[in-house]
């Protein structure tokens, strides 16, 4: 009978043998200390879980119906010491978590530069960070790297023991940048930057994925992070540059097409201002950039002559994205009532001005000047647009 119930066990043990243990041993100091953080935190729970659920079986066992022994007093209702010890080891055990887990809080957050290298070992001036500016695309990782002005597709690569940088985005849904054996996952989300300080002690190739669905083409956003030596690290650039690929406007466009499972690619000149293109959402030619249109709003908006503001800027990217609206950029001007094909606007001191009947081509955003150039009126009213050329 021993012998069955062995064998029974044993198909547990295989699925166990699937479990990937990274987590509980990175390599990376950032994620080690997560790690430890976890332990600790779990060590102090089991501290009360674990005498709870053995108390729990023993009363059960003592107190049974077939026990004539145990002593029988159902006028019981009060124990000075049951009460200290019920109260009093939660209460400790709630400090100590809390004291923990806000150090952790702070010393580990992703925006924090890092204060070491490893255990050992801190961070001195001669430590410069690499900065790497990650871009989640659909369904890819592009990873740009401004000091060499080098980029690569679906893989990473950084020095061992050198503090890393990541300033992270999206180009249109929100994705999750997630390398267990280096740092805890970070979000990526389109107009905003997420920032991760972290470093990779042993060399190695670790396993890298988004940890948050984006669509059909997410299984497939997986790439490989590579932790190389000085001298490995300054080969790897060198193949970069050796590629002869350039990644311009033009080549991030036809880049950012949704596409699955794209090989390992290089690029050996990357065009300095585009990640900062696409953090304001303004890649494409002619269309105004978040910053621009956050300096307007700073000035206190442009009231209805503002509404022309908004047509430059597509969030969702339809013909990026190939969407049912066709090639053709197609925008909508939010925050305009429409009787019919008319709109009235109304002007400080004048009455009122009802517009032609509108065309209703794609409309391009135009009309504004850059900010900085542009000096608010008292009354300033620019046409909604009906042209397809470019201002």
């Amino acid at each position: 009978m021993r012998y069955w119930k062995t064998l029974a066990l044993l198909p547990l043990g295989l699925a166990l043998g699937g479990c990937n243990l990274v987590v509980l041993s990175p390599s990376g100091d950032v994620a080690a200390q997560q790690r430890d953080l976890v332990i600790i935190a779990t060590v102090l729970m089991l501290l009360i879980v674990v005498p709870v659920m053995v108390a729990t079986a023993m009363i059960a066992w003592r107190y049974r119906q077939s026990n004539k022994a145990a002593t029988y007093t159902p006028d019981w209702d009060h124990s000075t010491q049951l009460e200290l010890l019920i109260w009093a080891a939660p209460l400790m055990i709630i400090i100590c978590l809390g004291a923990v887990t806000w150090m952790g809080t702070h010393l580990l957050d992703p925006y924090r530069t890092l204060g070491r290298i490893s255990a050992d070992r801190a961070v001195t001036p001669q430590d410069k960070p690499l900065e790497v500016n990650v871009v989640a695309l659909d369904w890819k990782w592009l990873f740009i790297y401004p000091e060499y002005g080098i980029a690569s597709l679906n893989e990473l690569a950084a020095p061992v023991n050198r503090p890393l940088d990541f300033r992270i985005t999206s180009s249109s849904v929100m994705n999750s940048f997630y390398i267990p054996a280096l740092a805890g996952q970070i979000y990526a989300m389109p107009g905003m930057q997420s920032r991760l300080h972290a470093v990779i002690n042993k060399p190695g190739v670790y396993r890298g994925f988004s940890a948050n669905y984006s669509g059909a083409g997410f299984s497939g956003m997986r790439f490989a992070f590579h932790g190389l030596s000085d001298a490995e690290f300054a080969s790897w650039v060198e193949k970069a540059k050796a590629s002869g690929n350039q990644l311009g406007k033009p080549e991030y466009l036809t880049l950012e097409r949704p596409s699955a499972n794209e090989p390992v690619r290089y690029y050996a000149s990357v065009d300095n201002d585009l990640f900062r293109a696409i953090l304001n959402m303004c890649v494409e030619a002619g269309k105004m950039c978040m910053s621009e249109m956050m300096a307007i709003d700073a000035r206190g908006g442009m009231g209805m002559a503002g509404i022309s503001n908004t047509l430059p800027l597509a969030y969702d990217k339809f013909a990026g994205r190939g969407a049912v609206f066709g090639a053709e950029p197609s925008f909508v001007a939010g925050g305009v009532c429409l009787p019919g094909d008319q709109v009235t606007r109304m002007a400080e001191n004048s009455s009122p001005t009802v517009l032609a009947p509108l065309d209703w081509t794609p409309l391009q955003g135009r009309g504004l000047e850059r900010p900085g150039l542009m000096r608010p009126s008292k009354a300033s009213f620019i046409p909604l647009p009906t042209s397809k050329s470019n201002s």
